[in-house]
């Protein structure tokens, strides 16, 4: 996934390299803030919006694999078109964008 996004011209933060891996989920999302970055997560804990209400975000991207890895180059196919379609992060602020294979789902 990083490298399909980062061939694509897309900068990637990975959270490894920001946080300590096992970081709680409040911790992962003000991480993002900071660094001023869309959050995009395969952490179906984001796609909730009472306990993650987009407006209050730069943006958060859910990749809704649901434990199916055979699914990602769908998912990912999905993801990029929509990323080509909408270039600007002011498109994301404000946005919960679920991304599923035959659809993309947008929560404000």
């Amino acid at each position: 996934m990083i490298k399909a996004l980062q061939d694509a011209g897309h900068e990637v933060l990975r959270l490894r390299d920001n946080l300590p891996v096992e970081s709680e989920d409040n911790a992962v999302i003000a991480q993002a803030q900071t660094l001023d970055a869309i959050l995009l997560s395969l952490n179906g804990d984001f796609a909730d919006i009472v306990g993650y209400p987009p407006g209050r975000f730069k943006g958060i991207v859910s990749i809704q694999m649901r434990n199916q890895p055979r699914l990602t180059g769908a998912l990912m196919n999905r993801l990029l078109s929509y990323l080509r379609a909408h270039p600007s992060m002011d498109h994301y602020r404000g946005k919960l964008i679920l991304v599923e294979v035959d659809r993309i789902r947008i929560r404000e």
